[in-house]
C-alpha cells in the first residue's frame, strides 16, 4: 500500500528563545528538521515526504540544504495560518489513496519502530496515534479552584499520527474549528474511532532549550 508523510513545521520558536524558527536550530550539528525528514526517509526510502513550512521559510530552508548536502527527497508545501490549514495543504500533495502519517517536524527521535506501528495500526484500522501515559500528577482547573485527576485514564499524545488517505480527506471538507488540536481530532467528527498504539517516551517535541539538550544527549548516546 503507498505511503506518504506529511511533517509539519511552522514553529516560530518563541519558548525556545532563539532567533531562527526552531525547526531549523542545529542538532548534532545540522538542522534540526533534517534528523525528523532522515528518520522517515530510513524507514521507508521509496516513501512520498511533504515538509510543509511557511511561504517565508521556504528560502531559508533552500539555502540550508545547500549549504549541509541534504539530499532526502521531499515535496515542499507552503503553510497556512493554523496546524489545519497546513496540514490540508500538505494532504493536496498527497495523490494516492493509500496511508498517510502526519508529524511534527520538531519530533526528531522517533523511531522506526513506532513509524511502523503507526502504520501499521492505520492500516487495520483506519486512523492511529501514538500515545503515553502521563508521570506526573495532574488538576483540572474549576470555577471554584482546582481538583485531582485520576492520571491513570489519561494520556498524552504523541505523533506520527496516521490514517487512511481518503478517511483523513472528508475529514479535512470539514469547515475549520479554532478547538482543532490534531488530526485525530478532526476524524473523530466524522463518527471514527482512533486506535491508539503505544507510543515512546523519548518521541519528545522540541519545544525549550531543555528539550534540545535532551535530544542532543539521546543523538549522542545513539551515535
Amino acid at each position: 500500500m503507498d505511503r506518504s508523510t506529511i511533517i509539519v513545521a511552522g514553529g516560530t520558536g518563541k519558548r525556545m528563545g532563539a532567533a531562527v524558527p526552531k525547526q531549523f536550530l542545529l542538532l548534532k550539528g545540522e538542522p534540526l528538521l533534517f534528523h525528523t525528514l532522515r528518520a522517515f526517509h530510513q524507514f521507508d526510502p521509496a516513501m512520498h515526504l511533504v515538509l510543509v513550512l511557511p511561504q517565508d521559510h521556504h528560502e531559508t530552508w533552500d539555502h540550508l540544504c545547500g549549504e549541509f548536502d541534504f539530499e532526502v527527497q521531499h515535496e515542499l508545501v507552503a503553510g497556512g495560518s493554523e496546524r489545519f490549514h497546513s496540514t490540508q495543504a500538505g494532504l493536496a500533495a498527497v495523490k494516492h489513496d493509500g496511508l498517510v502519517a502526519v508529524h511534527d517536524g520538531v519530533r526528531p527521535l522517533v523511531s522506526a519502530a513506532l513509524i511502523a506501528r503507526c502504520f501499521s495500526s492505520a492500516e487495520e484500522h483506519g486512523a492511529a496515534i501514538p500515545v503515553v501515559p502521563i508521570s506526573s500528577s495532574v488538576r483540572e482547573l474549576t470555577y471554584e479552584g482546582s481538583q485531582p485527576m485520576d492520571r491513570s485514564r489519561l494520556r498524552a499524545v504523541q505523533t506520527p499520527q496516521c490514517f487512511r488517505v481518503p478517511l483523513l480527506r472528508r475529514a479535512f471538507e470539514l469547515p475549520y474549528d479554532p478547538a482543532f488540536t490534531d488530526e485525530a481530532t478532526l476524524v473523530e467528527r466524522l463518527g471514527v474511532d482512533v486506535h491508539l498504539v503505544e507510543g515512546e517516551d523519548l518521541n519528545i517535541k522540541v519545544t525549550t532549550p531543555f528539550d534540545l539538550q535532551v535530544a542532543e544527549g539521546v543523538l549522542g548516546a545513539k551515535g
